[in-house]
């Protein structure tokens, strides 16, 4: 019998970030950030004005109080435009007109010089639940399978809406009973009323709702048991506590704030699995490897045999390769939460079993996905193409930076990633007994961290008896940094050095 994987949730909060990584064996399967300052747009609702109509686009563009206007399409049938005082369907639709001032939810975030795409069918998201308050439809989860419950719970969430109303069951309602399903449809309705309320008054550009911060969304969301759940930071361990405490399937007991002296990404050995991903490269087990290079339009994955040279013929080296590629490009895709299109170069395969044989591997083990994954079939030239749909900013725009030696073509790690990277290793400083760390970096970096606050927690925390300076220097490149312990009484340091906050 085939042992079950145990599997953990880490969360912490530092350099202004929130972190979530979710792994199985202690390897990681999953990661999820969000600035503490503003969190993630998508799923929030927004009371906007139409800027422009642009007919031959087909489209609207709708102020929302972001860096560039949003992109509201026109060609997805009559707007369901409600007025503030609630009214909504039929009666309520209208035709655009620019000075309008209307409701609009984020369906894909801003990417590159493009604004965000919004939709006026607005949704409310609950773990079994999705109410849809102004779009007459009933959908649910296609992970429901039998045909006995799929047909139940379509009637039960009839029962719970109004004309013109809709609902979306999810996953998690195959096993909620009727009572559950009520109290939610009921709660996810006083949400929306409570938005309309706010509306009236609230000034264009106002988020009027917002989705759920980072740990209430993957508590809300993941399903199945958990062997334990690690916290880093104290507030955020009473919230996780509180979130865990109404799930039944998880509990407090299973919640444990992390005491160590180092980090805990660190301590659990993950800090390095979490580096890597900012890297471009993925070794395969075999020696092969992927190359992952994103653009605006899509993301590219070259596979190549690198030091793998096989035990037989040229074909079968490379099918084996390719197979290996397949299952890692899966998780690769959901680690980095890369979406939009993707395609992907495998190694040419002469024999077409061998090229089905891999085309099938890759819609399997993208089946698997939580974000919903299309696949199309592989060409003669072994490019294979799906798309994979965006849930949230993909983990790239956290650790990267457009490069500004090179006109902003490339990129490199962008400052509050290095920041957690210096962090943990002050955090290890101490840990082996040093009373003061001397940090070493680029000056604009350091800039940054002052200006930013990125340590001002655990200045105030666990730092507040230790010294730590800082030296910044102008001709190290933006990534280049080193940190090093000093138990000196009276350190020697440049004039330029800094003192911490």
């Amino acid at each position: 019998m085939k042992k079950e994987s145990k599997k953990e949730w880490f969360f912490d909060r530092f350099c202004g970030t929130q972190l979530v990584v979710y792994t199985e064996d202690r390897k990681i399967v999953e990661v999820g950030v969000e600035s503490d300052r503003d969190g993630d747009v998508l799923g929030n609702i927004y009371k906007g004005r139409v800027a422009n109509i642009v007919p031959g686009m087909q489209a609207a563009f709708v102020s929302c109080g972001m860096e560039r206007n949003c992109y509201l399409p026109l060609d997805e049938g009559p707007y369901r435009l409600g007025s503030y005082d609630g009214a909504a369907g039929p009666s309520a639709r209208r035709e655009l007109k620019e000075g309008d001032e209307i409701l609009v939810q984020v369906e894909k975030l801003p990417r590159g010089n493009k604004g965000a795409k919004v939709t006026c069918g607005l949704s409310i998201v609950g773990k079994t639940l999705i109410y849809l308050p102004n779009t007459d439809f009933l959908g649910i989860s296609r992970k429901i399978t039998d045909p006995a419950v799929r047909e139940s719970l379509l009637k039960e969430a009839d029962k719970l809406r109004e004309k013109g109303q809709g609902f979306i069951v999810r996953t998690a309602a195959e096993t909620a009973t009727k009572r559950h399903l009520k109290i939610e449809s009921e709660y996810l309705k006083r949400i929306y009323r409570s938005v309309l309320e706010t509306a009236k008054t609230a000034p264009v550009g106002t988020a009027v709702y917002r989705e759920w911060a980072l740990p209430v969304k993957v508590m809300r969301d993941s399903l199945g048991e958990v062997s334990g759940i690690y916290v880093g930071d104290r507030e955020l361990y009473e919230r996780v506590v509180h979130l865990a405490r109404m799930r039944s399937d998880v509990g407090e007991k299973k919640v444990v704030l992390h005491k160590g002296e180092r980090s805990m990404f660190t301590e659990y050995g993950l800090s390095e699995q979490i580096y890597e991903l900012a890297n471009t490269q993925v070794a395969l087990e075999n020696g092969g490897y992927l190359v992952i290079d994103s653009t605006e339009a899509m993301t590219v994955i070259d596979v190549n045999t690198g030091k793998y040279i096989g035990d037989m013929d040229l074909e079968s080296t490379v099918f084996n390769t390719n197979l290996l590629a397949a299952r890692e490009i899966a998780r690769q895709v959901r680690l980095r939460n890369i979406g939009g299109i993707i395609a992907v170069d495998f190694i040419d395969m002469a024999e077409e079993s061998h090229r089905l044989a891999v085309d099938e591997e890759l819609g399997r083990v993208l089946e698997g996905d939580k974000s919903k994954c299309r696949t199309f079939p592989m060409n003669e030239l072994c490019v294979a193409l799906f798309t994979r749909k965006r849930t949230n900013n993909e983990l790239r725009s956290f650790m990267l930076k457009p490069c500004p030696h090179c006109t902003r073509e490339g990129y490199v790690l962008s400052d509050v990633y290095l920041a957690m990277r210096i962090r943990s290793d002050i955090i290890d400083c101490f840990a082996k007994g040093y009373s003061a760390a001397v940090i070493e970096l680029n000056r604009g970096l350091m800039d940054k961290i002052f200006s930013e606050g990125y340590f001002s927690k655990d200045v105030e925390g666990g730092w507040k008896r230790k010294r730590i300076y800082l030296i910044g220097h102008r001709t190290y490149h933006e990534e280049q940094y080193t940190v090093r312990g000093d138990d000196a009484a009276v350190l020697t340091l440049p004039d330029e050095a800094k003192l911490l906050y």
